[in-house]
């Protein structure tokens, strides 16, 4: 029998827009009328795919990105939504999957609303032209929002999902802080250690000696599902915990948002603003840091930041990582010698058992392995077995290759999109206004998937020239076999990165495992 997979998704917005009694837009019906199809057409349910609280430009949907690993290993025959724009509203995806990537691994798309099916032929401009609709409607939508959030930022009230640690929303007014005794008692303990002498490091290390839960702790202990953006979601206070905390203006009553923009309505990934973009709103909430304090904090923030000295760039800089934790190894100089260690093992003792190593003794290890390495050429399987490379090019090159054929055969169909339309348009079949704006953003599409295409082809010759020192390995290897010291260039060429663990105290051996660019 044909084996179906159903998807169904559920988004914030459509559930602000139901009324109590209107229950049309739930993932209930959704499910209900897809099973009707789906028995009606005496077809035989693989699964349902169910995303709840999702936008349909969200590319990491997890039941989405299940769905489209389960077509690829083509364990159904047909993707059945009650919408175009439940399973995507991004044109790119559609031509991607629905147009592309669908047909290859034998399945069919069906949506029941909109009357979209790819075993039909003559509705694929209907498909392309549900695409852009979409498009448009995700694109006006974003530009909405972000003028009503640029109009709530510019007066003062706080737009954020959550409250900044210390503070947390008025239940009673929106958009307005409230403090949040708990949390400000730890805010005004930083910035009084910090006035009084303390490190930003050993600030950190004496509140997780204390077991205070670090702001995202915090939060979590609290109920509230919050994950800072880009962090490991760790709970222990480090370092740039405390150095943010002491130069945020919220902490004196100003309201500041806008650090941070999205770099397209599309993706969830987000871009630093300059200051100068930010929005900085006065007297909006009460104070947590008198104005005294905060004037003292400021320029002791100012007097004991290290000024910049050009070219004197660490030996190891950014190459080195913790064996235990993963984070990258910070450098300290001690009786004016460097050494690399873990920054958490100075922040909490659990989180990390910490690696310390010094910048001579990791230099010498890595002139040693490579004499080793020139030694062992003799036995190329001894070789191939003892040195860790990043060498998956073939296999990069494959995926590229693939994302380029797709994209060079939609640009294919752009163009005869355009042609298409021009003879609807001649036979009388759309309006001249209609020609203009399909051809306009057909046309755009077309050159956006030509800078694509373009990026992709420059990522092959980045590849080509990888494997080409790949192929060369041996000729590096005898280069470089003989030198006694190493500098930042010839880190940087020969090396990917390193992993650092701690030494045996009883062994006097230590981990170190390098990763070659060769």
């Amino acid at each position: 029998m044909t084996k179906v997979a159903i998807y169904c998704r559920l988004s914030e917005e459509d559930k602000n827009k139901r009324c109590s009694e209107d229950d049309s837009e739930s993932i209930r019906n959704q499910k209900a009328m897809l099973c009707e199809y789906v028995y009606k057409h005496n077809w035989k349910l693989y699964d349902i795919y169910s995303d709840e609280d999702y936008a349909g430009t969200d590319r990491e949907r997890p039941q989405f990105k299940k769905l489209l690993k389960d077509a690829e290993n083509k364990k159904f025959d047909i993707v059945l939504c009650k919408t175009q724009s439940r399973f995507t509203r991004e044109l790119e995806l559609v031509e991607k999957y629905i147009h592309g990537l669908f047909p290859i691994w034998g399945i069919r798309f069906i949506s029941i609303v909109d009357n979209a099916d790819t075993e039909n032929k003559g509705n694929k401009k209907a498909r392309q032209i549900n695409g852009l609709v979409n498009e448009w409607y995700l694109e006006d939508m974003s530009e909405n929002i972000k003028s009503v959030l640029t109009s709530k930022r510019k007066k003062g009230e706080h737009i954020g999902s959550f409250a900044l640690y210390g503070y947390k929303k008025d239940p009673n007014k929106k958009g307005h802080l409230v403090i949040d005794e708990e949390a400000a008692k730890v805010v005004r303990e930083v910035f009084s250690m910090f006035s009084e002498g303390y490190g930003k490091t050993a600030i950190a290390k004496t509140l997780n000696d204390r077991g205070i839960p670090n702001p995202t702790e915090y939060k979590r202990l609290h109920g509230l599902r919050y994950k800072r953006p880009g962090s490991k979601n760790s709970t222990i206070w480090k370092y740039f915990s405390i150095a943010d905390m002491l130069v945020n203006e919220i902490y004196i009553g100003n309201m500041v948002q806008g650090k941070q923009k999205s770099s397209s309505y599309k993706f969830q990934k987000t871009i630093s603003c300059p200051k100068n973009k930010w929005f900085i709103v006065e007297g909006t909430h009460e104070p947590i840091i008198e104005r005294e304090t905060w004037e003292k904090v400021q320029i002791l923030v100012k007097t004991k930041a290290k000024p910049f000295i050009t070219g004197r760039i660490g030996l190891f800089a950014r190459k080195t990582q913790c064996a235990n934790c993963g984070y990258t190894l910070r450098t300290s100089i001690s009786r004016e010698k460097r050494y690399l260690r873990c920054p958490n093992r100075l922040l909490s003792k659990e989180f990390c058992i910490g690696s310390f190593i010094s910048v001579e003794r990791l230099e010498k290890i890595v002139i040693e392995k490579l004499k080793q390495m020139y030694k062992e050429l003799i036995d190329e399987k001894t070789l191939n077995k003892n040195i860790c490379c990043n060498d998956d090019f073939q296999q990069q090159k494959e995926e590229i290759l693939k994302e380029i054929k797709l994209y060079e055969k939609k640009i294919s169909e752009y163009s005869n999109a355009v042609k298409n339309l021009y003879l609807d348009k001649s036979n009388g079949l759309i309006s001249e206004l209609d020609y203009k704006n399909f051809s306009r953003d057909f046309v755009s599409d077309k050159e956006r998937l030509t800078n694509l295409v373009k990026e992709l082809k420059e990522k092959i010759v980045l590849i080509n020239e990888k494997s080409f020192r790949k192929i060369d390995r041996e000729e590096i290897i005898k280069k470089y076999s003989n030198i006694d010291k190493l500098d930042h260039e010839i880190v940087q060429k020969l090396i990917d990165h390193i992993c650092v663990g701690r030494k045996d105290v009883d062994f006097k051996e230590q981990p170190v495992e390098i990763f070659w660019n060769f």
